[in-house]
């Protein structure tokens, strides 16, 4: 997540007015990943680990369905459990309260999901194992933290749920990158796909929702794609090209369609001003070179 953006008391009348770093390429893969889910008859719960304003949790929650839990867990400004993270939260997130997040959440939503106000570290005692389906991972940058919520993300998910890591190749994120890729090369976790600042990854096989998903991304003009080979691990690089639009996203409760603006009325032509007697008898008598030279003297008298 980017460091923290203003906050205002305005409602936001579509996603794209939340503040909050998730661009058009994450919500699109967010809402692939979500919908392969749910057209495979897969359920599960939901959960994320750091919440910001909300934007990334109003996408999730368009996709709870019915008999699933929707989980979020934030600080929202409350007590830090050490020195260094007060520090992180005094310095990023200094705007965030969970009036805001909420707010913004019910402007699209009719129920909240289930809000933690506390640090991620309670998330295993508060989620059952073997019970998630799709967990997003952006609370704290330091590597001690992100190193255990990748280990519970672990024990929580399904095993061919999707986790995905944010800000895994941020120039201020270090703590973040070594988490990550040390799950990669030493617990296990298998890479999906790479965006700009997120890593889509799952402890089962990753083999059938790669070639699902290289698949989709082939067919889309607005992508860049790459495939490399690392430690064993394939590795599908993403990036958005310029003009990319998110997926189609319901407006919130609050927004007012602008009012049509009805075109202008069709003018009708000037009528046609019928010459006098005396010009019809002129044009009908005399030569036309005449004609002419008196046509081109009226003109330059008007």
């Amino acid at each position: 997540m980017a460091t923290a953006q203003a906050t205002d008391n305005k409602e936001p009348g579509e996603l794209k007015d939340v503040p909050g770093w998730f661009p058009p390429l994450d919500q699109i893969l967010f809402t692939w990943f979500l919908e392969r889910q749910e057209t495979g008859g897969r359920r599960g719960d939901l959960l994320e680990l750091g919440a910001y304003l909300g934007k990334s949790a109003i996408l999730l929650g368009q996709h709870r369905q019915d008999g699933e839990d929707f989980t979020v867990c934030d600080l929202f400004g409350g007590e830090a459990p050490d020195g260094a993270n007060r520090a992180e939260t005094a310095k990023s997130y200094s705007s965030l309260t969970r009036q805001a997040f909420e707010r913004n959440y019910l402007s699209f939503h009719d129920a909240l999901p289930r809000v933690i106000q506390a640090p991620t570290s309670v998330i295993p005692r508060e989620v059952a194992p073997d019970s998630c389906r799709f967990v997003h991972i952006d609370a704290s940058h330091l590597y001690e933290h992100v190193r255990d919520d990748i280990a519970a993300a672990h024990d929580l998910l399904l095993p061919d749920g999707i986790v995905v890591l944010d800000d895994f190749r941020s120039e201020h994120t270090p703590g973040v990158s070594v988490a990550t890729w040390e799950a990669v090369l030493n617990r296990g976790l298998h890479p999906i796909c790479l965006s700009t600042q997120k890593l889509y990854g799952t402890w089962g096989d990753p083999g059938p929702v790669q070639e699902e998903l290289l698949e989709m991304l082939r067919e889309r003009a607005d992508v860049g794609l790459s495939v490399q080979e690392a430690a064993g691990h394939c590795l599908v690089r993403t990036r958005a090209h310029k003009g990319m639009q998110p997926p189609p996203f319901p407006r919130s409760r609050h927004c007012s369609a602008p009012e049509p603006v009805a075109p202008p009325a069709p003018t009708a032509p000037a009528p046609r001003r019928r010459p006098s007697r005396a010009r019809r008898i002129g044009r009908d008598l005399l030569p036309p070179i005449v004609t002419r030279a008196v046509r081109k003297a009226l003109a330059a008298r008007a």
